[in-house]
């Protein structure tokens, strides 16, 4: 018998529908007719022991106890999931080949790995175990899954990474969290001081930026346009550009900061000729943007929805798992493996018999492109998420989901047209010594960006977060010019504006600092080895790491804005600078990445990290929080409410028992009368 082991009974029924019929569903598994069986888990059945389960003094939180670092760890069944262990126990037994069904991305490779091991299966079963990667649940996708079974073996790297991140998150979190509460009760603060190996420098970003902010003093600058004219009374404006010898007037960022500066420019080249010294037209082509990754679709949807990350992660669950109608979503690649380009036809055909409003007033998208997009280097365990075989009924989709459906499936079109091409004409011009500079963009052909033409939000020529670039600006129109023409400036005007400061975290600014975060890395050496799209947590987890930074009081939103809490910079500001910034997280998430693709090994990662913890616990103990003083804990107000809400019930329940005691005895009063009358 083969034994399929799922991550979740949705995936599993999606596996037993294209088994032999008929089928029986027992209690936790269904078998096909040929006697095959899936089963499921459900999320992890299983989880890291407690730290009392190595030690019971653990259970109490004391500084010398730290840090806990177990020799041999443990894994614990969870409570409600012993049940389905016990399914799977008798089914692993009766197997004769097991497969491994989980998530195709590392979780869902380890947590099939790990009940496999907890049931104790070894030698030729361990040795011939297959894997089964689904990214797409309908059942002809399912199909060729099944004719494409890999050994598990083959992944053990994967399962590796995600037990290495799993432990390390144990160690870490538990050992700085149990630390700074210790100490935090020492200056007063009573609540749980929660920190983690991802969690904290997120919040770290956060603070910072609410610093820099605070912090900020704008500053006037200035820029001088010039108005231009043509001999046939065409015109047109160019920009100043300062030279070297405006550097002592200039900040860092090339802005002058000496009106009297501008302002002498304005008055020399007021009515003075101007000469064209330099036109370069360029024919300039953008391909169009890679299929999306939930990152990618997450920025993006907050850009355009106002979404937050959860629910487009949780949107886009619904969309895979209930209507089967986008691939897996909790994907980091935006490339798709070569041989799937021969079902393009069939996906596109279905995308444009649901949803033919991504297509009308424009060209019919060309199946036989290929875009960049078909890469199988660039492809591992799972693939970017884009629409399935499946038409859809937009009238049967909530509004979140239409419009997450619509916006990956705009992107998987857009591999079907070609390039957009426009010309970029830059030139320079001389007026009274200075040099003013003024580009032109002509559109020559739209290629991928008709698809955005016919959308009525202002936002979506902006759709892709890779889109964002210097050619998509507003160019001013110009008119034909040509080296050594002659134009007069008509007048030069002074522009007087102010520096800004940094903008609010927002969700979608947010997500891509975690995802692109070797730009926030402080460390220049980390920073060389670092991808630019190494980031903070993994596509399944940012969502759940923000949310969670909101449900522990350390963020809190102000319209769209995402800002630090008194909790939360409080704690930051008590905590040392590596366990805030970046650095230390990106070099470990690198490095799990690079076990995943065997190019490191687990213990190369553990010992270093473990070193690490000693010295962050030692730290720690030599100095007090007390940026945490004075700082009211919310779970305070909580303790209050429960504690009010105690004695309310307690005054509640000895009302109604006096009540009670006393209606009992009137009743007895009233039948010792009745009782007295009738004798």
């Amino acid at each position: 018998m083969i034994l399929y082991i799922a991550e979740k009974p949705s995936l599993g029924r999606a596996i037993a529908d294209v088994l032999p019929k008929p089928l029986k569903k027992g209690d936790g598994f269904i078998r096909a007719a040929n006697g095959d069986c899936v089963s499921w888990c459900v999320g992890h059945l299983l989880e890291q022991a407690e730290p009392d389960a190595y030690a019971p003094e653990y259970k109490s939180w004391k500084f010398e106890h730290l840090p806990i670092v177990p020799e041999t760890w443990k894994m614990k069944p969870k409570y409600k999931m012993r049940g389905q262990i016990a399914v799977l126990r008798g089914l692993v037994k009766e197997a004769s080949q097991l497969v491994n069904a989980g998530d195709p991305d590392r979780e869902g490779q380890l947590l099939v790995d790990e009940i496999i091991a907890h049931l104790g299966v070894k030698g030729a079963k361990l040795q011939n175990a297959q894997r089964l990667l689904i990214s797409d649940l309908n059942p002809q996708a399912v199909k060729r899954a099944l004719g494409q079974l890999r050994l598990n073996k083959e992944f053990v790297p994967l399962s590796t990474s995600a037990l290495a991140r799993s432990r390390a998150d144990w160690l870490y979190g538990m050992n700085m969290t149990r630390a700074y509460t210790i100490q935090g009760r020492k200056v007063g603060y009573q609540g749980v001081l929660s920190v983690g190996r991802v969690q904290t420098p997120v919040l770290g970003l956060v603070v910072r930026r609410d610093a820099e902010i605070a912090e900020f003093v704008s500053k006037p600058f200035y820029e001088v346009l010039a108005h231009l004219a043509t001999d046939k009374q065409e015109r047109f404006s160019a920009k100043w550009q300062p030279s070297e010898a405006c550097q002592p007037y200039m900040d860092e960022e090339g802005r002058v900061l000496s009106k009297g500066l501008a302002q002498n420019v304005v008055g020399r080249i007021n009515g003075q000729n101007g000469t064209v010294e330099k036109v370069v037209a360029q024919d300039k082509k953008q391909n169009a943007p890679l299929p999306y990754s939930l990152s990618a679709l997450q920025i993006d949807a907050a850009k355009r929805f106002g979404m937050s990350a959860k629910a487009v992660l949780d949107t886009c669950q619904s969309l895979y798992e209930k209507h089967k109608l986008i691939t897996y979503p909790r994907s980091d690649s935006r490339y798709l493996p070569v041989e799937q380009h021969g079902l393009a036809p069939s996906v596109v055909r279905a995308v444009m018999s649901g949803a033919s409003e991504l297509v009308a007033g424009c060209d019919d998208p060309n199946t036989k492109l290929k875009s960049k997009a078909w890469n199988d280097k660039k492809v591992d365990a799972h693939h970017a998420i884009v629409p399935t075989e499946k038409t859809a009924n937009l009238a049967s989709l909530s509004q979140a989901e239409k419009q997450l459906y619509l916006q990956i499936a705009r992107q998987y079109l857009m591999q079907f047209y070609p390039a957009y091409l426009y010309k970029e004409t830059q030139v320079d011009i001389i007026i009274a010594g200075g040099l003013f500079k003024t580009k032109a963009k002509q559109e020559v052909a739209l290629g991928w960006k008709q698809l955005l033409k016919q959308s009525k939000d202002k936002e979506s020529r902006n759709t892709s977060s890779d889109q964002q670039t210097d050619d998509d600006e507003h160019l001013a129109n110009i008119p034909a010019l040509k080296k050594g023409q002659v134009l007069l400036c008509e007048r030069g005007e002074l522009l007087e504006k102010q520096t800004q400061p940094p903008k609010h975290f927002t969700d979608a600014t947010l997500l891509s600092a975690m995802t692109g975060i070797s730009r926030y890395v402080t460390d220049p050496e980390i920073r060389k080895i670092l991808k630019d799209t190494d980031g903070l947590g993994t596509e399944a987890t940012r969502a759940g790491i923000i949310e969670l930074l909101f449900k522990r009081t350390y963020l809190t939103r102000q319209g769209k804005s995402i800002l630090a809490t008194e909790v939360g910079k409080g704690l930051v500001n008590s905590l040392p600078q590596s366990a805030t910034t970046p650095d230390m997280t990106a070099l470990w998430e690198n490095n799990l990445d690079a076990i995943s693709r065997k190019e490191a090994k687990y213990q190369n990662f553990m010992q270093p990290l473990i070193n690490s913890i000693h010295a962050l616990i030692e730290q720690a103990g030599a100095q007090l929080p007390t940026s945490l003083q004075g700082v009211k804990s919310p779970d305070a107000g909580l303790k209050k409410r429960r504690s009010s809400a105690r004695k309310s019930t307690s005054t509640k329940g000895v009302s109604a028992t006096t009540k009670s005691a006393r209606a009992s005895s009137s009743r007895s009063k009233s039948t010792k009368a009745a009782a007295t009358k009738k004798r």
